[in-house]
This record gives structure tokens, sequence and C-alpha cells, in this order.
């Protein structure tokens, strides 16, 4: 019998104490954000060159999956003396069902309709329609599978806008979706970055399973060089950190697009983004199930 533990603990302690538990028997353990969906989360994305440097949050919360031989609580009494810290006890547990999780999984992720020509398809599906713009993506260790509003947003406005010829930035690619989706769509030039190297393994990947020239770049790889459209799926924190970053890459006449924004946080994203340049002119897009998608243009001079 498998079993999921949660375990709340401080950003000092979450790693190490994930690395101990693994060496003693854990099948696997995920660091989480306790605080995520609140006003305190804190969304780990640095800006290009100064990623952050530990992977977990002040108040993590660990998942921690074993199976039933598992001694967790004599396992924890004594990490609280390997790392002389105070008693750490389980916040939760739950029995995991033993199921053929790659068909589950598979099951989840059917055909996704983004418009009459656009399609994400997972690779153990056909097609819908052969005759459309179809991306080949299954869900994987990186954001961004087109279920999701803020791709689904992001996907919709690339669609709608014309992009043949122009170069486009996907920054914060995950998946590479969107970046995929743009060269499909027409883009002459497209590149994406990400901080997480595993995400830009994912979305080299998956362009060339979609036969598409894209680039991938963690962020102090990424060329010196400006875009016609530059496109950011994060959160809202992250994105007011990148704003001169993600503003400095925009040609004048180019256009910038951000979601993963909840409708409450739109006005001050914009009055962020607009701040930092005079020309810059950004609006709400369109709104999904809360989430909103920002653009704007650099008005030429």
């Amino acid at each position: 019998m498998l079993l999921e533990y949660s375990l709340l603990c401080g950003k000092e302690l979450a790693e190490p104490l994930s690395d101990y538990l693994l060496n003693n028997g854990a099948f696997s353990v995920s660091i989480e954000d306790a605080d995520a969906d609140s006003e305190n989360e804190n969304p780990l994305f640095g800006e290009p060159g100064l990623e952050p440097k530990e992977f977990a949050w002040n108040r993590s919360c660990l998942k921690i999956l074993a199976d039933d031989s598992f001694q967790i609580n004599s396992l924890l009494e004594n990490a609280t003396k390997v790392f002389k810290t105070e008693t750490l006890e389980i916040s939760g547990k739950k029995e995991v069902p033993d199921n053929d999780w790659v068909r589950i999984t598979q099951a989840q992720f059917s055909p996704t309709k983004v418009s009459d020509r656009l399609w994400i398809v997972p690779s153990w599906h056909q097609a819908p329609d052969a005759n459309a713009i179809n991306i080949r993506l299954d869900p994987g260790v990186a954001f961004g599978t087109g279920t999701h509003p803020t791709t689904r947003l992001c996907l919709e406005w690339l669609d709608q806008h014309g992009l043949t010829g122009k170069s486009v930035l996907d920054y914060g690619c995950g998946s590479g979706i969107l970046a995929i989706a743009a060269r499909k769509l027409g883009a002459s030039f497209v590149a994406g970055v990400d901080i997480d190297p595993q995400a830009i393994e994912a979305a080299d990947y998956n362009a060339k399973e979609n036969a598409v020239d894209a680039r991938f770049y963690l962020p102090g790889k990424l060329e010196d060089r400006l875009y016609d459209v530059v496109v950011a799926n994060i959160l809202s924190n992250p994105l007011r950190v990148l704003a001169p970053a993600l503003v400095g890459r925009v040609k004048q006449g180019g256009s910038l697009v951000l979601s993963g924004i909840l409708e409450r946080q739109a006005d001050e994203l914009i009055e962020v983004y607009q701040s930092q340049c005079s020309s810059l002119r950004m609006d709400v897009w369109k709104v999904m199930e809360g989430w909103v998608c920002l653009s704007g243009k650099k008005q030429e001079d």
C-alpha cells in the first residue's frame, strides 16, 4: 500500500530533509509552497542571471510518498537530532491507490481545441482534424499542456494576431508550447527561456517532435536581441520582478503579452509595466476562469 505524508518545514530544512528521507526509503519527496494560492505565495523565479539558489519556500510543504513499511515517525524523530531542529510532525496522511497511473494520466489529457485551425494533441491520440495546425504535446516535467486557462489565453492571443515573419520570445517557456505554437503559426524566429534546465530539455524535445525550429535557453544564455512579440505566462510576483527585462526585449512597435495573472492583480500589473516605458500601453485582452491575459504595444516614435 502506498501512502502520502505531508510535512511542514522551513526553507533551510526542506532540501536536506528531503534528501534524508529519500536516502532512508521514501519513494519520492516533492517540495511545494505551503502558501500557494494565497497572498503570501512566493514564486521562485529570478531575473536573468539572478536565478534562485534555493528551490524551497519560507514555509515549505514536503509531500512524501512511501509504502506502509516506511518508519516515518522514527525517522523524523532521528531527523530532529541530525539537523538540530524542533520536533517534526506529520500534518497529513492519505492512502494512494495502486492504479495504472500511465493509463489514468493519458485519459485525463485528450485533444484540446484552441481554435478552428489550432489543436493540442497528445501523442496517444489521433488528430481530430488532420488539416489543422496540430501541436503534439504530452504532459511532462515542464508546465504547459494547453489545458490551463493561462496557457489557453496565450495560445488564443498568438492564434488571433498575425505572426507571419515576426520574431517571438517565450519567457518562462516551460514545455515550449507557446514557442512551438508561434512557429507553427508563421513566426520566422522563435526563442524560449526558462530557469529550469529540465524545462529547456523538455522544450527542445517537444520542438523536435513537432519538427519546428525553436531555440531554448537558460536566462544567462539568451541572445541579446529585441523581438516583435514577447509572451510570458508565469505568475504575478515574478512578472513584477521581470518587468524591466521583459519590456526591454520588445521592439518599438512590438507587442507584450502577459498571463498567469488573477483578475484582481490586473490593474497593478498594468501600472508596473507602463511605468517601465512611456510608450507602452497595456490593457486586459481577455478573461478566462478568473485569469487574465494582458497585452500591449510599444508605440512607434
